[in-house]
């Protein structure tokens, strides 16, 4: 097995441990879920937005590329990105998104072994 294909299968092994979950939001009776990982297109996207100076638009990001309903479809889009920005407590998605960013998954835990 090549170096490229062992990097694959680790990276599938950690996204096969299914979602994560759920984050109760009771402001908005809702429950939310997501990946263990956000791959590196996601990632790039929030870093771009941080290097330019764009913290809270970096946040506002990582929310609506990670959240996820019970099935794992998205729960946001990027035509949200400005009424999230304006019209949401910015205190709510602090919490989802630094519990997102601070859930670290064991492989082996996720996996049974």
């Amino acid at each position: 097995m090549s170096a490229i294909d062992k990097a694959k299968a680790h990276y599938k092994e950690v996204l096969s441990a299914g979602l994560q979950g759920p984050i109760r939001v009771p402001e908005w009776d809702s429950e939310i879920y997501y990946k263990p990982s956000a791959n590196f297109s996601q990632q790039a996207q929030v870093i771009e937005l941080h290097q330019a100076g764009k913290s809270v638009e970096a946040l506002v990001m990582t929310l609506i590329l990670r959240a996820l309903d019970s099935e794992g479809k998205a729960l946001f889009s990027k035509a949200n990105k400005a009424e999230l920005m304006k019209s949401v407590d910015p205190d709510v998605i602090v919490r989802i998104v630094d519990e997102i960013n601070n859930h670290e998954v064991d492989v082996d835990e996720a996996l049974g072994n």
